[in-house]
């Protein structure tokens, strides 16, 4: 059973990371509703390890084209310098936020913001702010053109995400949006920038909550990650094709649904 609970947080972790509807709110919920430990902020930060592995698999042709400066194309390096520049720059409020809150309110979003009815009231705003996104204006910006303030806008909202329920992809990707991107390069841009913050957050949680993994054991954390990584990377491919093509319809109505959902089983 141990092993079936971590791969049922692999498969929600994966799956719902870079889907815009929120890993937090699903972990927490569906484990609520199937009647298992709901992992909690630790264990699902330490999962997302999987994630992260993930996207390095899946961009590892974008990642290995980060050129040195010794590239005899010195554009090649210019532009994926300045990529590097603004997921740097896009990470820079979320671990300010996060840190400020793991130092003086550790307990905070636990206590606060990680019931049911707050995940489901939380649901219903993130579907009207990506219908807002999603009724915007077709953008021209892209991997190759943007510029360091929108990099830093995006990353602001992705801030949000540290609040279960906000959906990190989810802010990102509609926040791009907004601000003009295209719709391909805004999910890349937002899986990219999501490497260092998720990155972050697992290695803070594990630290931070060491005694508590090495009680669970290191084969069931071990086929959680397998499972979450699988997943993600079926995630990442599913959302960049479907994405592209269909814009965040699907996910507005899915967040709807899941937060009446919710408050019905209140």
């Amino acid at each position: 059973m141990e092993y079936l609970k971590f791969i049922l947080y692999g498969l929600i972790q994966g799956l719902t990371e870079f889907i815009p509807v929120s890993s937090t709110a699903h972990l927490k919920v569906i484990s609520h509703f199937l009647g298992i430990d709901d992992p909690g902020a630790s264990l699902s930060a330490t999962i997302q390890f999987g994630s992260v592995l993930a996207i390095a698999w899946y961009f590892k042709s974008d990642i290995l084209n980060f050129r040195s400066k010794s590239s005899k194309k010195f554009i090649n390096f210019f532009l994926n310098e300045r990529l590097l520049c603004s997921i740097f720059i896009g990470t820079i409020p979320i671990v300010v936020l996060g840190g400020c809150i793991k130092l003086f309110v550790p307990y905070f979003f636990d206590k606060v913001l990680r019931s049911n009815l707050s995940i489901a009231l939380v649901s219903f705003l993130m579907a009207f702010f990506m219908y807002l996104a999603d009724s915007s204006k077709k953008g021209s910006i892209d991997i190759n053109n943007h510029n360091y303030s929108s990099s830093f806008l995006i990353g602001f909202f992705q801030a949000f995400a540290i609040i279960p329920g906000v959906s990190r992809s989810g802010v990102t990707i509609s926040s791009a949006l907004i601000s003009g991107w295209e719709r391909g390069d805004a999910a890349k841009f937002s899986f990219l920038l999501g490497m260092p913050a998720i990155s972050i957050a697992a290695v803070v949680e594990f630290i931070s909550s060491f005694n508590e993994f090495y009680s669970l054991g290191f084969f069931p954390l071990l086929i959680g990650l397998i499972t979450t990584f699988l997943s993600s990377l079926f995630a990442i491919d599913f959302l960049l094709k479907y994405f592209s093509s269909n814009g965040l319809k699907l996910f507005i109505i899915y967040r709807i649904i899941f937060g009446v959902v919710i408050l019905l089983n209140l």
